[in-house]
């Protein structure tokens, strides 16, 4: 099992508009408390990890809120590196391979899902195992899904599987990328044509907050879980 855990929070967050103006989107707050904070809390009593976020936008601010908290901040300057270049910068931080990633603009409702992922980790097939949930159950999605699963797990591009944002990735092939910006789909392209790209589906709901009217969304149905 991964030992290691990187949170996304680099982004401009221009979905937002204004609400991005004097913060970074891991800090506008959904039901009370910054969104980081909603993924921060699904690392509580999972076991030990190394925490590691990236930064970018207003990263001092990112910097401050994760102040003696025991989570390490790889800022990135001068430019933003997307999410496979924002990954491999913060490897010498994060250590382990592989790692778990998440992102940080989206709240759950169900399991937790860094468990159901370690409890389907199979470093023997897999490279990458990627939490998928169900177009239904994608609160505040825009736009269809990205993924669609073969019985035994495989991922195939396009389909009515939304990514959320959450999985355990091997990181050797980011080494080998030539150019400091890119995207972790390159990674899984990779992964996918040497069959070893794999997802698992969500039992539980999940809701973008990516735009602000997945607030409201993920306020309602945080209130229809409790």
């Amino acid at each position: 099992m991964p030992d290691a855990l990187m949170l996304f929070a680099a982004g401009f967050g221009t979905r937002m508009g204004a609400l991005t103006a004097d913060r970074p989107k891991p800090l506008i707050e959904v039901a009370g408390k910054p969104l980081i904070d909603h993924a921060l809390e699904l690392t509580d009593g999972f076991g030990p990890l190394r925490r590691v976020a990236n930064a970018h936008y207003r990263a001092d601010q990112i910097e401050t809120h994760l102040a003696d908290r025991g989570i390490a901040v790889s800022r990135e300057e001068p430019q933003i590196l997307d999410t496979g270049g924002g990954l491999r910068a913060a490897l010498p931080l994060l250590g382990a391979d592989p790692v778990f990633t998440l992102n940080t603009d989206a709240v759950w409702s169900g399991p937790n899902p860094l468990r159901l992922l370690a409890e389907a980790w199979d470093p023997d097939r897999m490279d990458a195992l990627l939490l998928c949930v169900p177009l239904a159950r994608a609160v505040g999605r825009k736009g269809g899904g990205d993924f669609s699963m073969e019985n035994d797990g495989r991922l195939l591009r396009r389909g009515d599987l939304v990514y959320t944002g959450a999985q355990i990735l091997k990181t050797g092939a980011l080494e080998i990328v030539p150019r400091p910006v890119f995207s972790l789909n390159l990674i899984w392209n990779g992964m996918d044509a040497a069959g070893r790209l794999f997802g698992l589906s969500y039992p539980g709901h999940w809701c973008d907050v990516g735009h602000p009217e997945g607030i409201t969304l993920a306020e309602e149905m945080l209130d229809a879980d409790v």
